[in-house]
Parts: structure tokens; sequence; C-alpha cells
């Protein structure tokens, strides 16, 4: 008999407002934009086998290199002070333990002045630190960066992949004469596994594959490796065309897992496979097949005999996976090999779930390890699978690392004690009647000294994806979450149609419906915060990132009713993107068909065809690489405004940047344009 444990839901609705209560305790200081580089970050954290420690990764803004990369630190379970490892800002990631706890391997790039040659010219290697901070030794020296790598479950061996272009075909003699400019076709990616032995440091090469690889994975037993392989090393080769190719390491053999289940039977042809994890008696694989506009699925790959059966892991009701076409899946099998825990959004929250069970033919049970208002980032579990570390936050603490096992849960480490003494907003989630009278939620900041029944100028926050949904925690994002509200707007950040974590059908809704009705769900959303006295009607803003941008170029061509508007690297035409970003699915599954064929379709969706109709004083951000949303986006609103139709404008092009913004200077330079922007039109002109 099926049983299941879903965590419960704590639901604001607008018509019952009430604010969360914040923890009690000295706050005095006043949120300033200087304030979010003042953040460490958390990226990852990997429990001991013991599970007497955790090793994370945690990355600080530093002005001088315009940047924020990861060192490594060891904190104790018992939540000691934490240790910090390493000191060269090498860009640490993927880390793992050895089995008898005395090292941490981690990948990084490290450099030293005068070095031409790996390991510390700046190329990606593979380091083994000791815990005691006394030892940090290359276990790699590959010529090229290290793309993937993983150990052996005994610590014996260690296997990584290298990756070249490689030029052939009929026109290589033209390709290698004339070898400067870029070619669509022509140069041919290759990967090369090799193996490193950890008791004698002998390399061996293994296979060569003529295909890029985005992950590795050995399974426990040491006997197999898998990988995510696609012909070219491009997101449109990835997305539709990823395999799984499981390689037999004694025979040097390769197979592909059918694809019948992500090709065939998948609602959409632009599925990508991430997310690999080996059970722990080698015995089963799971993996993600992730879509843009439809729900990403865990395969299961079981093997009986010689060749595995496969089918797909239901999920929880109401759950989406925490993963997306550019995001893995944070998945983890148990010592069991039949429990299977992984990331999970519900409702704005980031919850733990683990499958029970699942060896059976019957449903999984499913249990909640994380439950309440929780938004995890990242966990990890020791051997034995009873205690578990979490990377966790909540609408009133940012990110730190927990511990929980069956008794209790207890916080080990306080990255960012400066924000005790923060005057935070006060976060609750709102809920309101959407298009065609569904229930839609979002995340909505107010100042910490807002007065209720007290009109507030209102910022809307837009999420990217759109196959993604704000979550219901305190973070200071560059985006504007926290920067408004600490400035007294209320902050505004919609789950709209087409979000993840509100059942598959909310999910679906927006195919075909594209700047329509979840253009639709928004307006509403701000209609019923204007008539609870939340927001002041004549003082709104818009802003958002990617699809947030896109839409904030959809919502300024329908309505006059905000006084100014931020777009960052959103779509002005979508057959432009079609033809010019890197990815093959996101224009063609949510227009549903090609450009020919429903020429009227794209021109529907598309703003720049109203943009006659905007008024609003809009800027335009951009990174000058973005591959995405590409720059020519921008720069084609931003001319439209003020060449054609002289309405107050902006455009920046941010040097080097790719889809998102990662340098110090960049940040900053966006948060400051946007706070200068909004307070001139919206606080000055908009009264």
């Amino acid at each position: 008999m099926r049983t299941s444990m879903i965590c419960a839901l704590a639901v604001v609705f607008i018509q019952s407002f009430v604010p969360v209560v914040r923890a009690q305790g000295k706050r005095d200081h006043s949120i300033t934009l200087d304030d979010h580089f003042t953040l460490a970050y958390l990226t990852e954290a990997a429990l001991s086998p013991s599970g007497d420690f955790v090793a994370y990764a945690e990355g600080r803004w530093q002005e001088s290199t315009d940047d924020r990369t990861p060192d490594v630190w060891l904190v104790s379970t018992k939540g000691n002070n934490p240790t910090r490892l390493t000191f060269d800002r090498a860009s640490y990631h993927n880390l793992k333990w050895s089995p008898d706890g005395k090292y941490i391997y981690a990948a990084a790039t490290r450099s030293s002045t005068g070095q031409t040659g790996p390991p510390l010219n700046g190329t990606t290697q593979v380091w083994r630190l000791s815990i005691d901070g006394t030892q940090c030794v290359a276990l790699t020296n590959a010529a090229s960066d290290i793309k993937q790598f993983d150990i052996t479950a005994d610590g014996r061996s260690l296997y990584y992949t290298t990756s070249q272009q490689e030029v052939g075909g009929d026109w290589a003699a033209l390709l290698k004469e004339y070898d400067a400019p870029e070619y669509g076709i022509g140069r041919g990616d290759t990967t090369q596994i090799s193996k490193v032995d950890l008791q004698d440091w002998r390399v061996t090469p293994l296979k060569k594959l003529t295909k890029a690889t985005s992950e590795l994975a050995v399974s426990p037993d040491g006997k197999r490796l898998a990988l995510i392989t696609a012909p070219e090393d491009k997101v449109v080769s990835f997305e539709g065309k990823s395999n799984v190719d499981i390689l037999d390491i004694a025979t040097g053999t390769v197979k592909t897992l059918p694809d019948e289940l992500w090709r065939q039977k998948a609602p959409s042809p632009y599925g990508r496979l991430n997310s690999l994890a080996w059970s722990q008696d080698g015995r089963a694989l799971a993996f993600v097949i992730a879509f843009d506009g439809y729900p990403s699925e865990i395969i299961l790959a079981r093997w009986q005999a010689a060749d595995p059966v496969l089918s797909q892991l239901e999920r929880p009701p109401g759950v989406s996976l925490q993963a997306s076409v550019d995001s893995p899946l944070q998945m983890r099998w148990l010592s069991d090999s039949s429990s299977l825990c992984f990331l999970g959004a519900e409702k704005a929250r980031i919850r733990l779930y683990c499958a029970q069970q699942i060896d059976s033919s019957n449903p999984p049970a499913y249990v909640c390890l994380t439950p309440g208002d929780k938004v995890i980032d990242f966990f990890s579990l020791d051997a034995t699978g009873n205690l578990t570390a979490v990377i966790q936050g909540d609408p009133q603490h940012s990110q730190d690392i927990f511990v929980i096992d069956q008794q209790s849960t207890r916080q080990i480490t306080h990255v960012n004690p400066q924000i005790e003494t923060w005057k935070i907003p006060t976060l609750s989630i709102v809920a309101w009647s959407g298009a065609g009278g569904k229930t839609v939620e979002g995340v909505l900041e107010l100042p910490p000294d807002a007065v209720p029944g007290q009109s507030l100028p209102l910022v809307v926050l837009l999420h990217g994806g759109p196959t993604d949904a704000w979550a219901y925690r305190f973070v200071y994002s560059w985006q504007g979450s926290v920067l408004f509200s600490s400035q007294g707007y209320a902050l505004f950040a919609p789950n709209y149609r087409g979000s993840t974590g509100y059942g598959d059908s909310f999910l679906k809704d927006l195919i075909g419906h594209e700047n329509q009705i979840e253009i639709e769900d928004i307006e509403l959303g701000i209609n019923a915060l204007v008539d609870k006295k939340i927001a002041d009607p004549k003082r709104l803003g818009v802003l958002g990132w990617s699809n947030g941008g896109y839409l904030t170029n959809c919502l300024i061509t329908r309505t006059d009713r905000f006084k100014a508007a931020s777009s960052g690297a959103g779509v002005a035409d979508v057959v432009t993107e079609w033809g010019i970003n890197d990815e093959p699915a996101f224009s063609i599954v949510f227009v549903q068909g090609l450009p020919w064929k429903i020429a009227s379709e794209y021109e529907r969706v598309s703003p720049i065809f109203k943009f006659d109709n905007v008024h609003t004083p809009t800027l335009f951000h951009v990174g000058e690489s973005d591959l995405r949303c590409p720059a020519g986006n921008s720069r084609m609103l931003f001319r439209a405004l003020k060449e054609y139709l002289h309405v107050d404008s902006q455009l920046i092009v941010y040097p080097k940047e790719p889809h998102g913004l990662s340098r110090y200077k960049s940040r900053k330079a966006k948060m400051a344009w946007d706070l200068a922007w909004f307070d001139h039109y919206i606080k000055r002109k908009g009264g």
C-alpha cells in the first residue's frame, strides 16, 4: 500500500494578509547597496563518510579582482569554529571525500607566477586537500582543463575527462589553413577519458569518444562509467541530442541507453539529460530529463542482467524537480540502494524528499526530510544515510549549513553574522485569482518599518525561465530582492503561470499562451495588492532578467501604469531569439512551431511589434557575451524608444558578461542604476 508524507504549506492569502514574524534581536542597520558585497555565498557542501565533518565551498566578493570565487572550508558537525583550508580563490568545486575521511578532493583552477605548464598554469585540475590544511596535492597534470571527474568508492582510482576539437571531413584542408574564423561546422568535439591510480599515480588513457560530455559518474563498484554525451559541446546539441553512455571499464566497450522514454515518449523533442547518480550497489543509475515548459522527470536504469531496464520515477504530487536544462538535480541514493533523495520545489519552498522502496513494482513512498518554510540549495549524506547536511535558508535567514539526524536539526555555520544587525524585510506568501480564476501565488517583501494599511510604491520583480520560480526565503539578489524593500518599496515577486512547484497543469498552461496568460496573472496580482492598499497604483515599477526581461518588455506595451521599468537580458523579437540564441527549445516549445509555419503567432508574442504603445521610461541591461538572450534584443528595443519613439531610456551593455552578471563591478552598476532610475521616476515624479 502506498503511503506519502508531503510537507505542510503555510499560505497567506491577500484577503487575510498576515506578515511573517521575524526573530527578535537588535536590528539597527539600514541595508545599503554595498551590503550585498559583504555576503558570503555557499555553493556546495560534502558530509564526511563518518559524519564528523562538513567540507563546503564558500565564495566571497573581492573588488580588486572583480569576482566572487569559492574557497574550501571545513566545519565539525558538532558546530565548532569553521576552518578555512584554501586561500587562493581558485574556484574550488565538485567536493568529494576520501573513504577514510582524511582528504577532500576538488577541481580548481590554480596558478602561480612563472608557471607555464600544469598544474599551476591556470588550467583546471583535480586537487587533494588534507583536512588539517597542510597539504594541497595535484592529482592530475593534464595539458588542458579537466572537464569532469569522479572517484571510486574505495578511493583507489580517479577518472576524469579532457576535451578538444579536431578538424576532419571534406573541408579539413581549408579549416586548418584558415583556422582563425569561427566556423559553423567542421571542428568535431572529442573527449578523452583517463584513469589515475591513486596508489602509484600512473595515468592510463581509457577511451576516446568522438563526442562531447557534460557529466561523468563512476559506479561505486568501479565497473562502469556513466557519461552524458552529445555530438557537440553546444547547448543546441545537448538539448534534444544528449544520451547516456555506459563505459564498461574492463572491456572498454560503450553502450548507449535506449532513449524511448526521453525522446519518442517525451512531451518535447528538446529535453536535456543531466544529474547522473549511481546506487550504492552499482545496479541502478538515476538521471534526469529536463525540459523547457514541461515537468522534468527522473529516469531509472536498473541492471538485472547485461542490459538495463528503464523506467520513470513517479514524483510526489504537486512537486517539481529542482532541475532545469541549465541546472542539474541534486540527487543521491541511500546505502540501501532502494531509496533515492532529491530536491523538489513545492509552492516557493525547496525541500529534500526521499523516495523509498523504489525497487518494488508499486509507486514509491515519499518522505519529506525538511518540512516547513525551508529552501534547500544543496544536500549531502554520510556513508550510512543517517545524517544529512544541507545548505538551507528561510524567510528570516540567509543560507547556512545545517545537519539533520533522526532526532534534530542543528545549525553548524554562521557565514554571514553581519545580517543579525540588519533591518531585514518582512516576507510573506500572497495568493490571488489569476487568469481563468486559477489561484496564483507570489512572494511579497515589505520594508521593515512598513505600516499596515499604508500604500507603498511597488516594484514587480519577474523571474526568468520561465520554467522556474521565486523561492520563499531571504536573499539579497542583484536582481532586486531586498535592495528595493530596504529603500521603502514593497517588492512583489509573482510565480506566474508556467512556474515550477504548483503542479504540472500550472506549469504547462503557459505553452501556446506566452505574452497572454502569465501577463494576466501578473496584472491581476498587482490589482489585488492595490485593492488591499499594499501598493500605490500611482507608484508602480517593473523589472526582470531573462524571461523576466521579456515579460517586462511585454507588460510595458500593454499599459502605462508603470512609471519605470528595467529590462534585463530580455527578448524583443521571438523570431530573432529563435535564430540567434544558443538553445533550440525556448521559442519552438512555447510558440508551438517554426517561424515560417506560424509567423502570425511569432509576431503576437514579440513585444517589438507593439512597442509604439510604450511610454514607460525603461532601462535595458544586457551582457556583451550573452548567448541565451543576445545583446541585439536589448539594442533593438533601446533604438526603438530612443530614436523613434522619444521615450526616456538607457542601454547598459556589460563587457565580457554572459547571460548573468557575475562580476563585482557589473552587479554594482546594475543595482545602482536600477535604484536611481526607479527613485527618479517613481518616488520623485510618481508622487
